[in-house]
Order: C-alpha cells, then structure tokens, then sequence
C-alpha cells in the first residue's frame, strides 16, 4: 500500500522520457521500412532479382550487426547523450543519401551507412532506460521502446506505401529522413541524463535511484578478457542462439512481409501495406501488455521472477511456431491470421530478451553481454533476407521460406529451454574458478568426509 501511494504521488518526468525513446525507435524503424516498401519500384526501375533485393536487405544488417560490440563500447565511454545525438542526425543524412541513390551500388552503400548509423539505437534505448527507471518499472518501460519496433510497421507502412505509390520511391525515403532529422532536433533538445534533467524533480530523482536504477557515469567498458569468458558460459550460449533464432523470424517479416502480400497474394502495394500493419498492430498490444505490464505485475504480486520472465520467454518462441501455419494456405486472410499468431508470440518473448543482460551477466559484463546477445540476433537478421530472397527466388514460393523460419525458431526455444538455464548471474572471472577449488579443498579436509 505504501509503495503504491509513494509511486501515485511521484511525477512522471522518467515516462516522458520513455515516450522519447519510443519515438525515437519508432523514427528507427520507418528508415529500415521503408525499402521493405518501396522494394518493387526498385527492383522493377533498376532491373533487379529477389536475389539483389535480399542483398539490399542485408546491407543494413550486416552494418549494424558487426558494430554491436564496438557501439556498447562507445557508448560507455560517451555516454547516452552524446551517442545518441550523432546517431539520430546519421540517421537522417544515410536515408538522404538513398534517395538520391542512382543505382543498386548506391542504394547498397546508403543501406550499409544506415545500418552504421542505427547501431546505437536500441543500446541507447536500453542505457537510457536503466538510468531513468526502477527495476519494477523496467520491463514496461522496455517494451515501451521495443513495442515502438512494432508499431513502425502499423503506421510506416500505410504512410511510406502512399508516398511510394503516389510520390514515387526516392519520396519515401525523403520522408524517412525528415522524420530522422525532427527526431535528432527533439533528442538533441529534450533529452538528458536525469542528473542534468533540470526538469526533474528531487522526489522523482529519489524514486528511480532507490529503486534500483543503474547508476550514472559508471564504465562498464569490457576487457577482451572479459569477452573471451562470457564466449565460454553456456548461458551465454544459450541466450545468444535463442535471441538469434528470434531475430531471424522477425526480420524476415520486417523485410520481406509487404513483398511477400504483393508477390505471392497477388496484391497491390497499398492493400499489401493494410494487410502488413494487421500482425504488428497486434504484436505492439502484446509486447506492451504481456511483455510488459504483465511481467512487472505477476513479479510485483511476488511471483518467482526466474519462472515468470522465462515462461513469458518460451511461451513467446513456441507461439512463433505458428509461421508454419502460413505454409499451408493460399488464403490472404488465413496466412495473415498464421503471422499474426506468430508475431504476437515473439513481440511477448523480445522484451524479456532485452532485459536478460542485466539479469544474467556478471559484474562490469552487462555491455558485452548485450552486445553479444544483439550482434548474434542482427547476424540472422543479415543472413533472413538473403536466404528468403534465394529460396523465393529459386523456388517462386514463399513457402519452404517459411518452413525454414520455423525450424529456426524450433532451434531457437531449445537453447532457452536447455542452454539458458536459471536466470541468475554468471560468476564473476576468476571467482568460479577459486569456487570450484575451494570445494574441492574443502572435500579432502577431514570435517568434509566425516
């Protein structure tokens, strides 16, 4: 009763800036949309295969991926509002530079430069939140972000699709930049760390720092030591291959989702884009309330934390399982019924993923942990558009694309269930070892074997 009338008297500065966040994955998200989009003028304008245009795809992801690591350094080094600023206003020059893109290399480069310059954009998201929320509000407050992702395709996708249609491709793009650039003005003006948040008062300040929130201006920069241990933890391994199998099915529709209505439903782009935003209308719904609400309210009724982040985890992956469902219809309606079941599933799973890190990792290892974690989730985001795009294209069918995404995900929720284990923190370098040996002592010592 107590904690629930102090957080009903608190302000809510913390969840302005969750909303900023939000906004600014959301921002994020319409440039990496926006081909998925404009993907058939380009392919007809340019004369390209469903092969290049997988190639295009990737582009991003390979980017973006390879710079994980190094972001989560650079980011503890420069701080939230710094990176942050700098990677908004790339943002808006890489889409800039797509649409005046005069050919598959060019559009290929600008794609590659996005990818660099959204690198930052979810360990940003994810430091800031740990800064300006108490651990009993961060799975809302991360989902909050992460349901943004979602959302981009609800509303990005009708708004680029009639830009495209009626404007023309290079049009979508644009859009997408000046989105980027008002995006860099508010996070260049709004945004600050809450020790420099002149907005934010003492009793707000008070609340999120004795609720757990991660402390300012504390390195968390990581030893190659450090990294060569966690590649040595089987939950690591374990968290890593599952998040893996999870970005592969996810982008694989951020991609390939509007295509795949166009080619193999046979529609035209703009019904393609009201079919597209069904699944991710839903997803956002179930990322923000059973990822998020839900999580943060079973644990507040005192609920086993380990049992209810995993079980939201793996309930999530096997609802995925539902891409296979798609497989079997030529129905419009049934397959977006299938994706929809499959979408939502992983929108639960992908909050509890984001907030694994900080659970799991062992002191000064939550940045390498999480780069770890999102470089493996962004190389099968790389790797997803070029193989669909190889199978479509050899197989003219969606289908066998499908059936791949599923045996993906089947390996995926293995790991969880058996790679990753309780969901506590790893020991420490060199602790475990001097455990491990201290039990050892302590089993030749004669009070041990009596």
């Amino acid at each position: 009763m107590t904690t629930h009338n102090t957080t009903a008297r608190v302000p809510t500065r913390r969840w302005r800036i969750g909303a900023l966040l939000g906004i600014g994955v959301l921002v994020n998200y319409f440039d990496r949309i926006s081909l998925s989009v404009a993907a058939p003028q380009l392919q007809q304008e340019f004369h390209l295969t469903t092969g290049d245009i997988g190639l295009l795809f990737s582009a991003f992801f390979w980017a973006y991926a390879l710079l994980q690591i190094p972001t989560g350094v650079v980011l503890d080094r420069f701080g939230v509002t710094k990176v942050g600023r700098w990677g908004a206003f790339l943002w808006g020059i890489a889409a800039t530079l797509t649409a005046c893109a005069g050919g598959f290399g060019g559009v290929f480069a600008a794609r590659a430069l996005l990818g660099v310059a959204e690198a930052p954009g979810f360990p940003v998201s994810s430091k800031a939140t740990g800064y300006w929320f108490p651990r009993r509000e961060r799975a809302m407050a991360t989902a909050l972000f992460d349901a943004a992702a979602k959302f981009s395709n609800v509303i990005g996708v009708p708004l680029v699709a009639l830009t495209v249609v009626h404007l023309g491709w290079r049009w979508g793009f644009g859009l997408s930049a000046l989105l980027s650039l008002c995006y860099f003005l508010a996070f260049y003006l709004l945004y600050r760390d809450p020790s420099a948040d002149s907005k934010l008062s003492k009793a707000e300040h008070d609340y999120i720092v004795q609720g757990g929130a991660t402390p300012e201006g504390v390195s968390q920069e990581s030893s190659l030591n450090m990294l060569g241990y966690l590649l040595k933890q089987r939950k690591i391994w374990g968290l890593s291959i599952g998040f893996a199998a999870y970005g592969y099915v996810f982008y694989l529709f951020l991609t390939w989702l509007p295509g795949y209505l166009v080619q193999a439903m046979h529609m035209s782009i703009l019904k393609s884009a009201t079919f597209a935003a069904i699944p991710w209308l839903f997803a956002t719904l179930s990322d923000l309330l059973v990822g998020g609400w839900l999580i943060d309210h079973l644990i507040a009724k005192g609920h086993d934390e380990t049992r209810v982040r995993k079980g939201v985890l793996v309930a999530g992956m096997l609802c995925g399982l539902a891409v296979f469902g798609a497989t079997t219809t030529t129905d419009p309606y049934v397959a977006i019924v299938w994706i929809t079941i499959a979408l939502s599933g992983l929108a639960a799973a992908a909050p509890v993923g984001w907030s694994l890190p900080s659970l799991i990792a062992p002191h000064g290892g939550t940045g390498t942990v999480g780069g770890i974690m999102n470089f493996a989730n962004n190389m099968m985001g790389a790797v997803a558009p070029i193989v669909t795009g190889y199978i479509v294209g050899a197989t003219q069918s969606f289908s066998n694309a499908f059936l791949v995404a599923g045996v993906v995900l089947v390996i995926g929720v293995f790991a969880f269930v058996f790679l990753l284990g309780k969901i506590e923190p790893i020991p420490e370098p060199g602790k475990d070892a001097v455990r491990r040996v201290g039990g050892a002592a302590k089993a030749g010592t004669p009070s041990a074997t009596r």
